[in-house]
Formats: structure tokens, sequence, C-alpha cells
């Protein structure tokens, strides 16, 4: 343990634990780019993993676990598939065999697997907690008021709902009875040029829960300008918009955002810039319109993985999107410079809801023939949110 002459001088002796003083000294630990400060401890249990392992065997093919991208290592280990919300949920209705879906994800991300699977199998998410800032900023009730004030200002009928899937089933349910679409982060724009092309003919679009998603696909792959978007708050009369604003508005994007990609500023892009040199600022179209027009790259995880496992040798990335899955490509990638692109910015709390000890509750749980957690859409709900779902898979 190194010494500190300051707490030398007042006659402290410091413990193997104690803080750093403000501005004296480093931490390695806290300080390697794509870690977290404080690495996630490793599971209380160190036979957790073999008896996920041994549940898993003795389900067989009863059962198919579901890994997305933002999951822990330990986890993610015992995925049969990885992906985005929407690739899993893919995967999950192409397994009609499989009794039991494990989603290791969060509960919209269940949610649209129940809706594309059969109804004799099971979606069972190990942690109910396992939730999604983004999609609790659009509640069923607001969305509906939201509607109804399009409707008093008279721009309801030319308005086409399009939501994002990181939105909860009764979100998407709405967006299926106004004859909207639900989109990813890498079709957006394909959905935004149906909304608006011969099909559908619509004047402006409701974009929902992810503002920043919206704008940067309207303005960055669609010629609009920011004067085309407004921005409708829940918490406010009439989201806080005029009715010239509703009228003129090409994109009325919903007051939401991802609490991770929401947090890097255009000042992380220039601290990296000036401490990696030639570093690919590589970012998900989540991020803040600042911080996008100011990368190199812009794109969705699948996208962001595919650009890092092509780049060749000695490349360098600031990449801005879950640690997990930057500290993920670093492992992977030894041979190539990969960083975190905010220090400061850790973990998605809820992803990481879904560890080893509720995992392994899960199965075992399942082996005993007692499903927990179960996820279930209503009848109702789930026929309008998949007609909603399957307009996205008919997307050009």
């Amino acid at each position: 343990m190194t010494t500190n002459p300051t707490l030398e001088r007042i006659g402290v002796t410091p413990s193997p634990l104690a803080l750093l003083l403000l501005g004296q000294g480093t931490d390695a630990d806290s300080e390697r780019g794509v870690d977290c400060p404080g690495a996630l401890p490793a599971a209380a249990d160190p036979e957790l993993a073999g008896r996920a392992a041994a549940a898993k065997a003795a389900l067989g093919d009863k059962v198919f676990i579901l890994g997305h991208h933002y999951q822990r290592d330990d986890v993610i280990a015992f995925a049969d598939v990885t992906g985005d919300s929407f690739k899993l949920a893919q995967q999950a209705a192409a397994r009609p065999q499989a009794e039991h879906i494990v989603f290791c994800g969060v509960h919209f991300m269940a949610e649209s697997a129940d809706i594309l699977t059969t109804a004799t199998q099971h979606v069972v998410l190990p942690d109910l907690a396992a939730g999604c800032s983004m999609a609790d900023m659009a509640s069923a009730e607001q969305v509906e008021q939201a509607w109804d004030d399009l409707l008093e200002a008279g721009v309801a009928e030319g308005t086409v709902p399009v939501t994002y899937m990181n939105s909860s089933a009764a979100i998407k349910a709405f967006t299926g009875r106004h004859d909207g679409t639900v989109c990813t982060s890498s079709n957006a724009q394909q959905a935004l040029n149906w909304a608006f092309g011969p099909e559908r003919r619509g004047e402006r679009v409701l974009f929902l829960p992810d503002q920043h998603l919206g704008r940067n696909t309207a303005i960055g792959e669609l010629g609009m300008t920011e004067a085309d978007c407004v921005v409708y708050d829940p918490r406010r009369r009439n989201g806080g918009l005029t009715v010239d604003q509703l009228r003129d508005a090409k994109m009325i994007l919903w007051k939401g955002h991802c609490s991770v990609h929401g947090r890097f500023s255009r000042e992380c892009v220039d601290e990296v810039r000036g401490r990696v040199p030639g570093v690919t600022v590589l970012v998900h179209p989540e991020c803040k319109r600042e911080v996008v027009t100011a990368a190199d790259l812009v794109g969705s995880t699948e996208y962001i993985i595919k650009v890092v496992d092509a780049a060749p040798a000695g490349s360098a990335f600031a990449i801005g999107t879950e640690l997990n899955l930057v500290q993920r490509l670093a492992n992977r990638h030894p041979d190539k410079n990969i960083v975190f692109l905010d220090r400061t910015v850790c973990f998605c709390s809820t992803m990481n809801r879904i560890d080893m000890p509720h995992l392994v509750w899960a199965l075992e749980s399942l082996v005993r023939g007692e499903p927990v957690n179960r996820i279930t859409v209503a009848p109702d709900v789930a026929h309008y949110a998949r007609k909603a779902l399957d307009q996205m898979l008919a997307l050009p």
C-alpha cells in the first residue's frame, strides 16, 4: 500500500479501504477506461455456475435461454442466443419446441417474447424488478392523454404513431390500434420512411418514448431540421405545446430517454479524443444529438459489435453504450484499444438485476415444475401489440 504524506502529517494511518483525498493520488482499479469504479463483486456462492449448468442440462430442449448484450458475463455464459431486444424475441418465436423461454433482459423484452411465442410456451424473467427507465417514462394513460390532445388540436388524423421497441406492451398496443408501427434502433429510418410514405401518408409522427432516437433519425437520416421536431412533455398541459406547434411539427418526440445513453455529453467526446490518439468514437443513436454529431460512427448495438469485430488490429474505439457490452468487446479484442466513452457512467442498473442467484432460482424452479415470474400479456393488448410488431416485420 502506498503512503500518503498528507495523512501521515495529520497522524492518520490509512486503512486498505481508505478513500483517496480529493485531487490526490490515483487508483488503477477505478481508472481502467472500460471498468466501472468498483468492479462487480463475484457471486456470493461459487457453486452457482455449476447449479445453473446442472439445471439447464436437466431441462434439455425444454428451456431456451436468451441473453441481451447488456447482461453481465456470468449470465451471458448460459445464453443459447445473445442479441438485441427484437432479435431475441424473434429467436424465442423460432423455438416452438421450447416449453420455457428464460429471458435474461428487461421486462418489455419479455413481454415482446410472450406476444410472439405460442400460448403453450412460458416466458420467464428471472427478476421482475428488471425494468427499463426509458419504457417507464411513457405510461399507457399518458399516451392516451397525448392522443386526446392531438384530437383536440385537430391533428390526430394526420399523425402516425411509431414506438421504439423499448416500450411496454400497452404502448405497442396503442400503436397498433392507431395503425402505427414498432421500430428498433437499426430500422428506425425505414419506420419513419413508411410513416411518411405513400402507404400511410403521414403529415407527422408521434415518436415514443425516446426523443433522442427519433430526433437523430429524423435529422440525420431523413434530412429534417431541429425546427421540424417538438418535444411533448407528458407532465405539462397539452405536452407544453401550442396547437400551432403541433400542427407545424413533423416529429412530435416524447420526452423520454435512456438513463445510460442520455448521460454521454459532447465533453466526453472531446476528452476521449484528447486522451486516445486516433480514436474512433462509436455511439448508439439513443445518445443526445450533440454526441451523435460529434461522433465518427453511429449505430445500433448489433452495428457497434459488427464494426468493432471487423476493425483491424491496432484500432482504437471509444464506445458510447452500456458498459457490459463495451467491456465484453474489449476482452474479446485484446489487439484493439477499446475504451468506454465516459469514465463516470456505469452499468445499466435494471439490466444488472438479472444475476446468477436469480438465474439459478428460475432454472431450478423450472426443474421442479414450478415456473416463477412468468410474463403474460393480456389477449387484447397482445392482439394490437402483435399488429404493430408485424407491421415492423413488414418494413422494407
